[in-house]
């Protein structure tokens, strides 16, 4: 690396560049895209010259939908760009580059052309890293674009691709209200705002107040859906996982990633690639091969040790639709072993409403701090809000902790712990210091 001077010092590290572009704008979130257009010009536009990009929007399942379909295209011999967000880890993970994490070089190189091209102008740290993605992504070749929108849809950075090869809505429910709406309908209309003249998109199965919004979207600008339980069908049967279509019948095995709804998520895969021409190779593949973390991961490094009788769960999960999902893979497990919640949340969301579906069937919560964010939830809130549902409930200063009291007092349970992305991601770097390696892919 090259120093600006020429005199051969090392520049800035990709830590410095995030810094200098969380700085540039007051609000973290500040949902427009004037700033985006202004950046993407004085780039180049590489928002032009992407590969055939799939735009996946939806409140939750992106993220496992997304790896499914990375998965599948991999194994139909493509070379597959992903970008998701938040990171868990670190942030070079929002950015493959055919299949492989960008790397630091890479990622400095995106990021101090995104900076210089910026000046000192107004913009947020995800409109400045999604477009210095875009450069990225642009410059290396490749056969497709995975693009998950950050929030919403019809206002988030990623939304700034003319003519996609496909969309892809996953299930819209209420979360983020103070940005996108209060009422269901209210959301589905800004997850709808990645549809696009004439494109096809695949919908998941949806409340019928979402799916309204998301068609009459579609009807006004020709895009063709193709939706859970119109145009497609899947199921679980006698332990594997059945998919319909036009086209005709899959019999595939469950999905590797772990609980019930992921057979949902799935089937919103299939429905992608069975519309883009895969066969049932490629379809098995996308299905048996995905992985991501922090949905219902069980932990089998460092942490476990601390409770070597039991089991560990780490999910990124943090609003109602999510919880219930949860709840049902844990319920669903049914060999009598006590269920303790570790639970962190962040933001205006109501612990109540996610902690809800656990309410007789979980023995007891422990709150705890999400490490680093000032939105933290105060322990003490989210432990009365357990308690109001009939939890036992008390607070730690941390999971280590929380996960050492489990040990003397429940040896035997089964711990779930959750609330937000950012507690996973904490989560993920204490268990790579104590496990060596990388605990993300565990």
């Amino acid at each position: 690396m090259t120093a600006p001077d020429g005199r051969g010092a090392p520049g800035p590290g990709s830590d410095a560049l995030l810094a200098r572009m969380g700085a540039l704008h007051p609000a973290q979130i500040d949902l427009s895209l004037d700033r985006t257009w202004r950046l993407l010009a004085a780039l180049g536009d590489p928002q032009d010259r992407l590969p055939p990009v799939i735009h996946i929007a939806g409140t939750n399942g992106k993220g496992s939908t997304l790896a499914m379909l990375r998965a599948g295209l991999a194994a139909a011999g493509q070379r597959v760009h992903a970008y998701t967000s938040p990171h868990l880890v670190r942030f070079h993970e929002r950015i493959e580059l055919a299949g492989r994490e960008i790397g630091e070089d890479a990622l400095v190189d995106v990021l101090s052309r995104a900076l210089a091209a910026n000046g000192e102008a107004p913009v947020t740290y995800f409109e400045a890293t999604t477009c210095a993605a875009l450069l990225a992504f642009a410059e290396a070749p490749a056969d497709a674009l995975l693009l998950e929108v950050g929030m919403g849809g019809r206002l988030d950075t990623t939304n700034v691709v003319a003519r996609p090869l496909l969309t892809v809505i996953t299930p819209v429910d209420l979360d983020h209200q103070g940005f996108l709406g209060e009422t269901r309908a209210e959301i589905a209309a800004e997850k709808a705002g990645i549809l696009k003249r004439g494109v096809p998109c695949v919908v998941a199965r949806q409340a019928d107040d979402a799916l309204k919004v998301i068609e009459r979207q579609a009807a006004r600008l020709g895009a063709p859906l193709l939706v859970e339980g119109q145009h497609w069908h899947v199921t679980e049967e006698r332990g594997r996982l059945v998919f319909q279509d036009e086209t005709g019948l899959l019999d595939l095995p469950l999905p590797a990633l772990a609980g019930p709804h992921q057979v949902a998520n799935a089937g919103t895969a299939l429905a992608a690639l069975r519309h883009l021409g895969h066969d049932e190779a490629v379809c098995e593949a996308a299905v048996a091969r995905a992985r991501w973390p922090a949905r219902m991961q069980r932990l089998s490094g460092g942490l476990a040790g601390l409770l070597p009788r039991g089991e560990i769960w780490l999910d990124g999960g943090h609003n109602p639709h999510a919880a219930r999902a949860m709840a049902a893979t844990l319920g669903a497990r049914g060999d009598g072993r006590p269920l303790h919640l570790v639970f962190g949340l962040q933001g205006a969301r109501d612990p109540a409403a996610v902690l809800r579906p656990f309410a007789g069937l979980a023995q007891r919560l422990t709150a705890v701090p999400v490490p680093g964010e000032a939105a933290s939830r105060p322990t003490a809130a989210l432990a009365e809000a357990a308690r109001a549902l009939g939890l036992t409930a008390d607070e730690a200063p941390d999971v280590e902790t929380a996960l050492a009291r489990l040990a003397r007092s429940a040896p035997s349970s089964r711990v779930l712990v959750f609330g937000s992305l950012y507690l996973a991601g904490a989560v993920l770097r204490r268990e790579a210091e104590l496990a060596g390696g990388d605990a993300r892919r565990a």
